[in-house]
């Protein structure tokens, strides 16, 4: 089988990128939580770190797209994150944490799509394989989130800034190992970029990858402190989200030989079919630990497949001198526009309505984004 080029270059950057995520999504709520803030603040200021996400991939995909040089722009923005991160330890204010994650956020949101451009690029025609790459990057959050469980069991939450920042650290270091290359255009659209987004396809494709981020709002934002509410250790909580991205290492393992047996469309369904049913577990059945732990494996589904295949439905509609501003398109779309507001309906209903309802609803969000997709999504 054909060497995949810069493998282990490549693997780095993602390692440490979804290590800080795997920092940043189960402890940032705990953390803000150990500093007196309410549900609605909690939920608020995720969602201005995950609203950046809307603005910052476009810009960046398109400095990307027309200097031809991604990763110099990637450096740029892994170290400028870093540094302004290290402002979030001047102050523990809302208006001050605010301020950090908002600026901070930009340039750490800037640094993952023209590196996601770039990694399908210089895998051409092996682009199927790109899971076996990303897949480093479900490790570094898995050791992460299992390490940081282990550590704040007996140490503050209040240690995570400083944890975060020799991570933000990695990242820039990581990005200075990837040789900037010229990668040749193997499919070239007479099309312009704003032709192919007004396609029905394009329009549903981008519609249920935000609904799909919209209805991890209740977990992403809220799931460590509702099982810690029901007695679950600080340990444990780490082990249960380490246990989701184990199941998506798995899936990613496996990816390659999905994409070539099976329709995207099919797939796409069964994600989000599986996501719903995740989502109603984890809700209705949080007192029962084999339940959740059940629950957990579905995140091959709810972000491992459902990821694979949207990579590799974006790289169908657009030609590879748009990539980077489709890759920014779907990163804002979904993590950045679903996800604000996933967190902000969750913010404002958690304490008012409860988690069962804020899991119910999730639910809903993935059965229509399966009509959608079986109505105008395409293979």
């Amino acid at each position: 089988m054909k060497t995949l080029p810069y493998y282990w270059r490549l693997s780095a950057f993602y390692f440490f990128y979804y290590a800080s995520l795997g920092a940043f999504l189960p402890y940032w709520a705990l953390y803000l939580h150990t500093l007196g803030f309410n549900a609605q603040a909690i939920g608020e200021l995720i969602a201005i770190l995950l609203a950046m996400k809307i603005i910052a991939p476009n810009i960046s995909g398109w400095i990307a797209d027309h200097t031809g040089r991604p990763i110099a722009l990637v450096r740029l923005c892994a170290l400028l994150a870093a540094l302004f991160f290290i402002t979030i330890l001047f102050g523990q204010s809302y208006l001050w944490l605010a301020i950090v994650l908002g600026v901070f956020s930009v340039f750490w949101h800037a640094t993952l799509p023209p590196f996601e451009a770039y990694t399908l690029a210089l895998l051409g025609k092996q682009a199927h394989r790109y899971s076996q790459i990303r897949l480093w990057g479900s490790i570094g959050f898995i050791l992460t989130v299992i390490l940081l469980g282990w550590l704040f069991e007996s140490f503050s939450v209040t240690l995570l800034p400083i944890l975060l920042i020799g991570l933000f650290a990695g990242i820039w270091l990581s990005s200075l190992l990837v040789p900037e290359k010229k990668t040749a255009h193997q499919f070239v659209s007479s099309e312009s970029f704003y032709q192919v987004i007004k396609r029905p396809s394009a329009i549903a494709l981008f519609l249920v990858c935000f609904l799909m981020q919209a209805s991890h709002g209740p977990y992403y934002t809220f799931y460590s402190i509702y099982l810690e509410d029901y007695g679950y250790s600080r340990n444990l909580i780490g082990q249960l989200w380490a246990l989701g991205v184990v199941a998506e290492v798995g899936i990613f393992l496996v990816m390659h030989h999905l994409l070539t047996r099976f329709g995207l469309k099919q797939l796409l369904i069964i994600s989000f079919g599986l996501s719903g049913l995740r989502w109603l577990l984890i809700g209705y059945y949080v007192e029962s630990l084999p339940i959740l732990l059940f629950a957990q494996l579905f995140h091959a589904a709810s972000f491992g497949m459902y990821h694979g295949i949207a990579i590799q439905l974006i790289r169908q509609h657009f030609a590879d001198h748009h990539q980077g501003r489709a890759q920014a398109l779907y990163s804002s779309i979904s993590f950045g526009a679903g996800g604000a507001v996933g967190s902000l309906v969750s913010g404002y209903t958690w304490e008012n309505l409860g988690a069962q309802f804020n899991y119910l609803w999730a639910t809903l969000i993935c059965v229509i984004a399966i009509w959608i997709t079986w109505r105008w999504v395409g293979e």
